[in-house]
C-alpha cells in the first residue's frame, strides 16, 4: 500500500453520476472531503456514440462537453490537495480532452500535471471485421446496417488506470471503461492486489457500484415524501467511500452537505442496474454481490460488509451506436371545461392528417399527459380533468418525415379544437443502442502522456 491521508485505508469521492451532472458538490467533495481520489463517471451508452458522431465532423471534438468547466472548478484545489482525479470524460477523444486539461492547467498556474490519457475501447473495425452476434436481438452486427453503425466501444478494465497511476499519473482520461473499472484501478494500485484476487477485486468492484452513480446513494433518485423523507436536496452531497486493504468500505459524504446516507440508499444502489447479483460480470472479475450487508455507523455512514468475486468473463462487451431513424414529436395544452375531450379531439385530427397526406412515419404514439401515460381510467373517473397536454411522437425513416409529425400538431392552433397553446415541436436523430461480445485479445488499451 503507498498510503493516503488516512493510515490504513483509501478514500474516493464520486464528483459525478452522468454527463450533466452539477458540479458544485464536486467541488465540496475537492475542498472539504480530504480525499485521496475523485472520480468523475459521466459516460452512458448513447453518450458516447452521440460523442462519436461529433468526433467524425471534428477531430479535436468527442469528449465530454463539461470537461472544461468541471476541471476548472477542481483542478487547483486538487492538485494543491495532492488528490488524483480520475474520469471517463474523455468519451469518444480521450487524448484531445487530454491536451484541453493541460491547457487549463498552464492556464491555472499549474505545472508539472502529468495527465494520461488511456485509449484502445474505439473497436469499430474489429467489430465489423468480426460481425458478432447481437445479444438480446436477432442477427448480427452487419443487420443493423453498415451504413448506419456509428461506434462501437468496449468496456475497458481497471488495469490501464493502474498502470498510469503507478507511473505517476495525477490525472487520468479514459473513454467506455466499465463504470466500477474508474475506482477499482486506484484501489489496486494503492493496495497491490493480484489481478486475481476474486475477492478484492468483487469487493473493490462493488465500490465503484456504489459510488459510480454520485447522488444517487446519498438520497437522490430516492427521495419521496412522506415515506423516504430526504434533506436538502437543493444542496445534495456527493459520496466518498473510505475503503481498507481487505475491499471492506463506508460510505459517507461531507458533513452538512445536503442529502442521506443509509442502509437503503445504499441497498437501493446495489440493486440498481443488475441483473443476478451474484454473477456481477465486470471486464475485471465476476463480481458476487449475494452475501453484501450495510450497518449504520454514525450519522450518514455506513459499513459496507461482504461481496466477493470469481474468475472475469472471457470476453467483452462491446457497446454499438447506431442510427436508427428520426424521431418526431408535438404537443399542445388545453385546458378548463371539456379539457380532455378536446385534447382527445386533437389527437384524432394529428393521427387522420399523417395518413391524408401519406408522412411515412411508424410506431406513432398519442396520449394526454397527465391522463393516458399512467392511469387513464382512474383520471377520468374522478370527475373532469381541469388541464391536459396533448402529445403525439412518433419515428421516420427520414428528418422531414419526423419533422411532419409536429408541423402538424403546431396546425392545431387554427385548424383545431378550441383554446389550445403552448404548442411545441422537435425532431432528431434517434442514437440506438445493441450489444455484442468480442475476444479480450481483439483489444488493446494504450496510455499516451501529456505534461501540463
Amino acid at each position: 500500500m503507498t498510503g493516503g491521508r488516512h493510515p490504513g485505508r483509501i478514500r474516493i469521492g464520486c464528483g459525478a453520476g452522468f454527463s450533466g451532472d452539477r458540479i458544485e458538490p464536486a467541488v465540496e467533495l475537492a475542498v472539504h472531503g480530504e480525499l485521496d481520489y475523485l472520480v468523475f463517471e459521466c459516460l452512458a451508452e448513447r453518450t458516447i456514440a452521440l460523442a462519436q458522431r461529433a468526433r467524425h465532423a471534428n477531430p479535436a471534438a468527442g469528449s465530454d462537453p463539461l470537461l472544461s468547466a468541471r476541471m476548472r472548478a477542481v483542478l487547483g484545489t486538487c492538485a494543491e490537495q495532492g488528490v488524483r482525479i480520475i474520469t471517463n470524460m474523455g468519451a469518444a477523444n480521450p487524448r484531445a480532452a487530454a491536451a484541453q486539461v493541460a491547457d487549463i492547467a498552464r492556464g491555472l498556474g499549474l505545472r508539472g500535471l502529468k495527465i494520461a490519457a488511456i485509449t484502445g475501447d474505439d473497436v469499430l473495425e474489429a467489430v465489423m471485421a468480426g460481425n458478432p452476434p447481437l445479444i438480446g436481438l436477432a442477427g448480427r452486427v452487419e443487420d443493423l446496417g453498415r451504413d448506419r453503425i456509428v461506434s462501437a466501444n468496449a468496456y475497458l478494465g481497471a488495469a490501464p488506470i493502474t498502470r498510469a497511476l503507478a507511473n505517476g499519473a495525477q490525472i487520468v482520461i479514459t473513454g467506455r471503461m466499465a463504470d466500477p473499472a474508474l475506482f477499482l484501478g486506484p484501489l489496486v494500485h494503492e493496495f497491490g492486489w493480484a489481478w486475481d484476487d476474486w475477492t478484492r477485486l468483487g469487493r473493490g468492484t462493488l465500490v465503484g457500484h456504489l459510488l459510480e452513480c454520485a447522488g444517487q446513494v446519498t438520497g437522490g433518485y430516492f427521495a419521496d415524501p412522506g415515506f423516504k423523507d430526504v434533506a436538502d436536496l437543493a444542496r445534495l452531497g456527493f459520496p466518498f467511500a473510505d475503503v481498507t486493504l481487505d475491499g471492506g468500505c463506508h460510505v459517507s459524504k461531507v458533513t452538512g452537505s445536503g442529502g442521506l446516507v443509509d442502509v437503503r440508499t445504499c441497498t437501493e444502489q446495489l440493486l440498481y442496474e443488475i441483473g443476478d447479483p451474484a454473477a456481477y460480470l465486470t471486464p475485471d472479475v465476476t463480481a458476487d454481490f449475494s452475501g453484501v450487508g450495510f450497518v449504520a455507523d454514525g450519522p450518514d455512514r455506513v459499513l459496507v460488509t461482504g461481496g466477493g468475486g470469481r474468475p472475469a468473463p472471457q470476453d467483452l462487451k462491446v457497446s454499438v451506436g447506431y442510427l436508427d431513424g428520426y424521431v418526431g414529436e408535438g404537443q399542445i395544452s388545453y385546458a378548463g371545461p371539456n379539457a380532455v375531450a378536446r385534447g382527445r379531439l386533437a389527437l384524432a385530427i394529428v393521427a387522420e392528417r399523417l395518413k391524408l397526406t401519406g408522412a411515412a412515419v411508424d410506431d406513432l404514439r398519442s396520449e394526454l399527459i397527465g391522463v393516458d401515460a399512467f392511469y387513464a381510467a382512474a383520471a377520468e373517473a374522478h370527475g373532469q380533468v381541469p388541464e391536459v397536454r396533448a402529445r403525439v411522437a412518433g419515428r421516420g425513416k427520414t428528418m422531414s418525415a419526423a419533422e411532419q409529425i409536429g408541423a402538424e400538431v403546431e396546425s392545431l392552433y387554427t385548424n383545431g379544437p378550441a383554446g389550445g397553446g403552448g404548442a411545441t415541436r422537435s425532431a432528431a436523430p434517434v442514437m440506438a443502442i445493441a450489444s455484442v461480445l468480442i475476444p479480450r485479445t481483439a483489444v488493446s488499451p494504450r496510455i499516451h502522456w501529456v505534461t501540463a
